[in-house]
């Protein structure tokens, strides 16, 4: 009995733990699904904490969609802008290119891409003026006397006429200005006049420098020179180099009178790197009248040989052939007007004595030399060349010179000049060294590379 109740009590012990095990088993479950339970039924309600209102949905995509077409519209709004900015611009090129380009009866193609235009003189842009229209171009003056009219300078020629191509009598040449060159300039009301500046020579020249020969002190009614022809390298498009005379009248304000002729290589002006034969006037120093060329009503041009504006052929080579350019500006004694003449007794045209103040009387000074545009836009002084490029003591075929200064007086005569005084403003830059022979008459040697070890 006591082995029978010992198995019984073992299969009685495992058979209650079974019933544990199943009881557990079940009680898991239990929980389990209750767990399910609870975690369903909390969803829903967190579900339903977060359920967003349709209106709000509805705010929001409008908000979205706005927001989207604002930034679309006014990303086309500037667009627009800046197109009709653009098309506004194009038109008042356009409309300037009308005022300047004149109706030609031909035209010739120049080697160096230029086209000249043959346009009948009464119709050039001079006589735009209102003081001018409906007049004929004048008669030529009364030339200065010259004791050593024998020794003209040697002839010099332009580019576009090599062929020996010229313009009909009764016709003047005129370089057409083209789209890009307007676009060059800081503005088309900018377009073809110097930047405003102080003429007063001075190492605080604002960014122009000079090396110049002048008289100043007495009554001066024309000058002339004959100008080495170089091509000196122009490091940026902003910049400039030129050699000119410059007859001044009028104080250093904003009254300033002046004439000016001689060559300049002008990448901003023409697109390339030339040199060409310019004049310029100026009555208020540079700021409202004025203009270089043809490029505004002022100059009235009589001649059918030369262009104003146009390339200069041949140029001075170093050690090699060297070429100059006679220039000569002087005052009719009976109308007053100022008249230039080029080379050999080529009689280019005048200024009408109306456009000045002070010059309309005589020039209280001359200048003659060389000025460059410093712009130190890399930080450091400029590498334009003035002149040849080379400093004025290497002398003859290495330096650019002028020669044969000359004045004229009251009384209509050329003359030397008296007391010549040379000047320049960075020495070390570009410098100037003048004499006197009996070839040459009043000369001097100028100009150099910009940029060196003692010009930083």
């Amino acid at each position: 009995m006591a082995k029978k109740e010992i198995v019984l009590s073992y299969y009685e012990h495992k058979k209650r733990r079974q019933e544990r095990t199943l009881t557990r088993t079940s009680n898991l479950k239990e929980e389990e699904t209750a767990l399910h339970i609870y975690s369903s039924s909390n969803m829903v309600s967190s579900s339903s904490y977060y359920k967003i209102s349709p209106f709000i949905l509805f705010f929001v995509f409008v908000l979205y969609i706005s927001s989207h077409i604002s930034s679309v519209s006014s990303s086309k709004l500037h667009n627009i802008q800046h197109a009709n900015q653009t098309l506004y611009k194009m038109k008042m090129i356009k409309g300037h290119l009308v005022k300047i380009n004149k109706p030609s009866v031909k035209t010739i193609q120049s080697p160096d891409g230029d086209l000249i235009d043959c346009v009948p003189a009464h119709q050039q842009p001079a006589f735009d003026h209102p003081l001018l229209k409906g007049q004929p171009p004048l008669d030529p003056p009364e030339r200065p006397k010259d004791k050593n009219r024998g020794e003209m300078a040697s002839e010099n020629y332009q580019l576009w006429s090599v062929s020996g191509e010229f313009c009909p009598e009764g016709t003047v040449p005129i370089r057409r200005t083209t789209e890009q060159d307007v676009l060059r300039a800081s503005s088309v009301r900018r377009f073809g006049r110097k930047f405003q500046r102080p003429v007063r020579r001075d190492t605080s020249s604002s960014g122009h420098e000079h090396a110049v020969g002048y008289v100043s002190g007495q009554q001066y009614y024309g000058a002339k020179a004959s100008i080495n022809v170089w091509a000196p390298r122009v490091a940026s498009r902003y910049e400039f180099s030129l050699s000119q005379m410059w007859l001044i009248s009028g104080s250093f304000g904003n009254d300033l009178n002046t004439i000016e002729a001689g060559w300049q290589v002008s990448p901003e002006l023409y697109g390339d790197n030339y040199p060409r034969f310019f004049t310029y006037w100026t009555t208020d120093a540079y700021q409202a009248t004025g203009c270089y060329n043809l490029l505004c009503s002022g100059f009235v041009q009589t001649n059918n040989r030369i262009a104003i504006g146009a390339a200069i052929s041949p140029r001075s080579s170093y050690h090699g052939g060297q070429f100059d350019i006679s220039i000569l500006v002087w005052k009719d004694p009976k109308h007053g007007n100022w008249w230039l003449e080029f080379g050999s007794g080529i009689l280019v045209g005048y200024w009408p004595a109306f456009l000045f103040s002070h010059l309309r009387n005589h020039a209280t000074m001359v200048q003659y030399g060389g000025e460059v545009v410093n712009s130190r836009s890399s930080g450091y002084h400029t590498p334009t060349q003035m002149g040849s490029g080379h400093f004025a003591w290497e002398g003859f075929g290495k330096a650019s010179y002028f020669r044969n200064l000359q004045v004229v007086d009251w009384d209509n005569n050329l003359l030397p000049l008296p007391n010549l005084k040379v000047l320049a403003d960075h020495p070390d830059c570009y410098d100037i060294r003048g004499g006197i022979n009996h070839v040459w008459g009043n000369y001097f040697y100028y100009g150099g590379p910009g940029r060196n070890s003692r010009c930083p």
